[in-house]
């Protein structure tokens, strides 16, 4: 029997994972576990997506593979991202103890057509999209300086594919994102100037543990699997929105 696992269950936006904590840790820590067992007995390649948030405040950027992370373990968020490295520490563990072939993407913001924009789910970009095209405030928590990455969902699905189909990747770890850091503030007046709302851009409080900054060192994916993104952040957004309007047509 040919399996090839891919374990990507879980919430990912703070809002949702912070309203349902326990759901988060289970699926990354029993459910990665029955995942990595269903592998192990069809000697199957497990590849784990974990995520940027393992690095937590991270002090250096833009952060490689090898920095270990600087996390609250009993913070709002440690519900996703210390449910995440225990998840990489369970691949490592079936790795060196049976010899499982697994690899683990540590996955920055992604964004693209058919992200969700509603409810606890919404993230920056789809949610900033959303709010510029309807006319409502656009939302930035905190003074907006504080930065992150966006890829572009074809980079990132390229990403995956190349970690899950090269022998380079066998028990390794991989950065998947853009280097091309943004301030949100930025993001926010990018998105309003390609929709040419009349939004305003409205700060709130910013939510606790927040990132500072979020940058991928992605060398070690360039140099062992040929991988980098190739959508720039405006040609992204600018599909995204018009993914988003048309829908709007539609409804």
């Amino acid at each position: 029997m040919n399996l090839n696992p891919y374990c990507f269950a879980s919430r990912a936006s703070p809002e949702e994972y912070q309203q349902h904590p326990i759901e988060t840790l289970t699926s990354n820590s029993q459910g990665t576990q029955n995942a990595l067992d269903i592998a192990r007995k069809n000697d199957a390649t497990f590849v784990y997506a974990s995520t940027s948030e393992v690095y937590g405040d991270a002090e250096v950027i833009p952060t490689p593979e090898t920095y270990w992370g600087r996390v609250n373990p009993i913070g709002l968020r440690s519900c996703y991202d210390e449910g995440k490295r225990y998840g990489e520490a369970l691949c490592m563990a079936y790795r060196r103890t049976y010899n499982l072939d697994t690899r683990i993407l540590r996955l920055f913001n992604t964004y693209g057509p058919r992200i969700r924009h509603e409810g606890a789910y919404a993230r920056a970009v789809p949610r900033f999209i959303h709010q510029a095209l309807k006319g409502e405030d656009i939302t930035v928590f905190g003074d907006g300086k504080q930065t992150r990455s966006f890829c572009y969902v074809t980079d990132t699905i390229s990403g995956i594919l190349k970690v899950a189909s090269n022998p380079k990747a066998k028990g390794e770890v991989f950065n998947v994102g853009n280097p091309e850091e943004i301030t949100i503030r930025t993001l926010a007046e990018k998105v309003k100037t390609l929709t040419k709302s009349t939004s305003r851009i409205v700060h709130k409080p910013l939510p606790e543990d927040d990132p500072k900054r979020r940058c991928p060192d992605i060398r070690k994916a360039r140099n062992l699997l040929d991988w980098s993104p190739r959508v720039r952040l405006e040609e992204g957004l600018q599909k995204t929105i018009e993914w988003f309007r048309s829908r709007q047509a539609i409804e």
